[in-house]
């Protein structure tokens, strides 16, 4: 699920750079954008697509947006604990057959932004910060053969080898210098990779997980550099989707168990509670996968915090239940003030998992994202 109204903000400016003029429009919520929700000319998810790798970790510039979101939770040998988020946004601005050939290096149809943000648990500092830039002139982009890559200037991903990947960012005092390994293989989330995230036609996403990637380098914050271990989670959405009327926000969560598992889980929710949209995927062990729908698990929100700097008040631990599969798990922030306020304002951040899966202790990390508790997001996009 998640996160494509952030680059609507940008769409009328960088259109106008662009020489694309993409004409603002009226949403039915009152919301001004630059290109109407679900426009003529780009393809929506549909059920039975087959994926083929590493072409389905590229772009798919046939949808209007779409996104590369890594997270992860790192920490030093003697045990000092960061989260990091590095995130990269496509958004088209007009359907490929659309966009006018110019000869112009800089000449493109697609707006690029990235979010970079570090969690300094041991020290309990937070740093955020965001990028955009045109899709022209090897400013940013994104490939899937023959290795995929994605960048937004000197921010960037990269296939080195089989399932291997590279990881570069700086900003301010952040530095992000990770090699990732993924032990898994991708997973399709939803339905063989169609996730609904609504109830009206074409309101789903094609949704590929890479749910274990082992990672390792150095992180730098503060003047000081750290040589860190541990897990990534990414995930890949495309879509020509928007938020259904009435639908306010998401919570998202990506846990990894200590018994081998990974669990995704999110909630779109709905003025209406009974419209909220509940879906998952438990990832089992031996990579096998079960979907989740609003009648396998429960998610209850145990704690909130309010932000000292805007306000918005998030839940901020939660009891997750799976019945038939045995899971019973706590989550909790492993640090309470992990809020971005960069275009948009949302809560992202490290978690840890404790609980059982029948009889059988549980531990566990991962990320939560939460958003629609500062403002609504109707309207937004």
């Amino acid at each position: 699920m998640r996160r494509w109204w952030w680059l609507a903000v940008v769409v009328v400016v960088l259109g106008v750079w662009l020489g694309l003029r993409p004409r603002p429009v009226q949403t039915a919520q009152g919301g001004l954008v630059g290109l109407p929700a679900n426009p003529a000319g780009f393809a929506q998810a549909e059920p039975g697509r087959t994926f083929t790798f590493p072409r389905d970790h590229g772009p798919h510039p046939e949808f209007q947006t779409e996104w590369w979101y890594y997270t992860g939770n790192l920490q030093t040998e003697d045990g000092r604990e960061f989260g990091y988020q590095l995130t990269f946004f496509r958004r088209g601005l007009a359907a490929p057959a659309e966009i006018p050939e110019r000869a112009s290096a800089w000449a493109g149809g697609q707006v690029y932004m990235a979010h970079l943000a570090l969690s300094d648990l041991g020290a309990g500092g937070f740093s955020a910060f965001e990028r955009f830039s045109r899709g022209g002139a090897g400013l940013a982009g994104a490939q899937g053969e023959p290795g995929f890559a994605v960048w937004l200037e000197d921010w960037r991903v990269e296939q080195v080898g089989e399932g291997r990947y590279t990881m570069n960012a700086r900003a301010g005092e952040v530095t992000l210098a990770l090699t990732l390994e993924d032990s898994q293989g991708p997973i399709l989330q939803g339905e063989e990779g169609f996730s609904r995230k609504g109830h009206g036609q074409g309101n789903a996403s094609y949704y590929i997980s890479q749910t274990r990637l082992l990672t390792a380098g150095m992180v730098g914050v503060g003047g000081e550099t750290f040589t860190v271990a541990g897990e990534s989670w990414m995930d890949h959405e495309f879509s020509t989707s928007a938020l259904g009327e009435g639908q306010v926000g998401w919570d998202w969560f990506a846990l990894q168990l200590s018994d081998g598992s990974e669990l995704m889980l999110f909630s779109l929710r709905h003025d209406d509670p009974q419209k909220t949209v509940y879906s998952g995927t438990l990832i089992r062990p031996d990579g096998s996968t079960r979907v989740l729908g609003r009648e396998d698990f429960s998610l209850e929100a145990t704690d909130t915090w309010r932000s000292p700097h805007s306000g918005a008040q998030y839940p901020a631990g939660w009891t997750v239940r799976l019945p038939e599969e045995g899971y019973e798990l706590r989550i909790e922030p492993k640090m309470a003030d992990q809020e971005l306020r960069l275009s948009f304002v949302y809560w992202e951040g490290a978690v840890r998992v404790s609980g059982s899966r029948g009889v059988q202790a549980l531990s566990g990390q991962g990320y939560v994202e939460l958003t629609g508790y500062a403002s609504s997001m109707q309207g937004q996009f």
